[in-house]
């Protein structure tokens, strides 16, 4: 009789499970259920489309419709910086949430959620309509992931004095955490176990959530997953003020006016003139000009201080990065030492001729065949990796244990793509992300030698297995994979890291005595160069 019992409650929760509408109060939302056991919901608006009036202001919430909605399509992507105008996937009203769920949670299940920002250096979405099924087999369909848009670029980032509110972009982000506090236990998630993911700017948003408000807790997430977490120069409201009256001026808009002469200009109007330009008195554009502003609200003080002086949410956290993180930003054509620095005082332009000469003095050049095209090309990577992505990774796990993190974990990714070295990348920026989320769900991103047969299919399963156990538990070591070596938490006195190697090899490492001193310098000019 008990087995009978039993078996008639597992076929009635398989049958609420299995139907893949949900109800967030005013508008209804249909998923697909996919052969795997995944259910996903694509396209849903966790905010008002940001067009008109909304142009420039901080996120609402969405229309009720009152009706049921399919969820079957990601919705459009931001549009970005320096790109085409508008197309089919691409659109300013772009502020949409995908999630993937095991088809048979409920709303009782209470599942870890991970919460991924994409990244594009705040100023194009560049991992967009990334698949969650990967991380939820490697799982063993014990969580919920949610991946969504925010504003890049003008969009998510202009600021005009006290006419704009800052840094739209990370209430974006901000909006979506609150959206996933709100309703993710429509899906099975548990709103109390959130946790973030990201990448490059993703990352570098990781931190700046963190340090928000003064590094107010606001219950919003849990723990922190970082991948190459980037640090670029971030001015005040009134340093960036040059921003917005170029971009005016090109317009045609200035005056009183200029913020309304905007907002009714067309987005294929703003494109035309959405590329980057140089910071004053340099003469090259930054990658990246638009970027997060210090507005004494949101953001109060630079991230390397925030977190030397212990204003950040105390959470569990992994931050790491890959061992050629610079290589594909910089010039590959880079000839000269002076060329060198011309790029980086692009990048960071409160860089000074002592600072320069300082870092030329720390990274001679590996390459003996100058005078030739591109034979400072390495050495500027490495200075451009180190300073932007690596060191501060290092600096946040040390602020993290130094302030009671118990469980900080630090690595890095040396895991070579045949392909990515032979063009001379190395391990290149990010390049973990296709073993992390899997090769089939990076939408097309995946080197190669990640898929079946391939030289680095095995690492694939070690990777996920640390994500996953850290989502699950906050430790990656809960669930690793067989063989793999035990993951070590960051330890000042010893710099310890966990080093991924080609083919899914994994051993404990020191961070070399070179980078050590390296991240010192840099960790100690951070804040003179206006790093965030």
């Amino acid at each position: 009789m008990r087995a009978v019992f039993l078996l008639l409650c597992q076929l009635f929760s398989l049958v609420v499970a299995v139907l893949p509408s949900v109800d967030l109060s005013c508008n209804k939302y249909t998923g697909v259920s996919t052969p795997d056991g995944i259910t996903k919901w694509l396209g849903i608006r966790y905010a008002a489309p940001p067009l008109g009036n909304l142009r420039f202001m901080p996120p609402e919430d969405p229309p009720c419709s009152h009706s049921t909605l399919p969820a079957d399509q990601s919705g459009k992507i931001c549009i970005s910086t320096g790109s085409s105008p508008p197309s089919d996937g691409t659109s300013e009203d772009c502020l949409f949430i995908d999630v993937f769920a095991p088809t048979n949670a409920t709303q009782e299940s209470g599942l870890p959620v991970f919460f991924f920002i994409q990244g594009g250096g705040f100023n194009s979405d560049s991992n967009p309509n990334m698949d969650g099924t990967g991380l939820i087999v490697a799982s063993a369909y014990s969580m919920v992931v949610v991946t969504f848009n925010y504003r890049v670029g003008p969009y998510g980032f202009i600021t005009d004095g006290d006419k704009v509110k800052a840094n739209n972009g990370l209430r974006d982000q901000r909006k979506a955490m609150e959206w996933v506090q709100k309703h993710i236990t429509q899906f099975g998630g548990d709103p109390d176990h959130v946790v973030l993911g990201g990448d490059s700017a993703g990352a570098a948003s990781i931190s700046l959530q963190m340090v928000a408000y003064g590094g107010e807790d606001s219950g919003l997430f849990h723990a922190a997953a970082a991948e190459s977490v980037s640090f670029g120069p971030v001015l005040t409201i009134e340093e960036s003020q040059y921003q917005f009256d170029n971009f005016s001026a090109k317009l045609g808009c200035s005056g009183s006016g200029a913020l309304a002469c905007l907002r009714n200009k067309t987005s294929t109007e703003l494109q035309t003139v959405n590329v980057p330009i140089p910071y004053p008195g340099e003469s090259e554009a930054p990658l990246y000009m638009w970027n997060p502003v210090i507005d004494d609200d949101f953001l109060v003080d630079y991230t390397y201080n925030m977190f030397a002086y212990g204003k950040f949410v105390k959470i569990p956290v992994i931050f790491g990065d890959d061992t050629n993180g610079g290589t594909v930003f910089t010039p590959q054509g880079t000839s000269t030492l002076a060329e060198s620095n011309t790029f980086l005082r692009a990048q960071f332009p409160d860089l000074t001729k002592d600072q320069l000469e300082e870092i030329d003095d720390m990274y001679p050049n590996p390459n003996d065949t100058c005078p030739s095209t591109g034979c400072y090309w390495r050495q500027v990577s490495n200075v451009y990796g180190d300073m932007r992505y690596t060191c501060p990774g290092l600096y946040i796990s040390s602020a993290a244990r130094h302030y009671g993190v118990r469980n900080s974990f630090n690595y890095r990714y040396n895991v070579e793509d045949p392909q990515q070295v032979a063009a001379g990348y190395g391990v290149p920026h990010t390049a973990e992300l296709a073993a992390i989320w899997g090769p089939d769900n990076v939408q097309g991103g995946a080197p190669q030698s990640y898929y079946a047969n391939g030289t680095n299919e095995d690492v694939v399963p070690v990777i996920q297995a640390y994500w996953t156990s850290f989502i699950l538990t906050f430790d990656p070591n809960t669930y690793r994979y067989p063989g793999s070596a035990k993951w070590e938490k960051w330890d000042d006195d010893k710099q310890n890291r966990l080093l991924f190697q080609t083919g899914g090899k994994t051993i404990m490492e020191t961070v070399d005595e070179d980078t050590q001193s390296h991240c010192e310098y840099f960790q100690s000019i951070g804040v003179d160069i206006k790093q965030r």
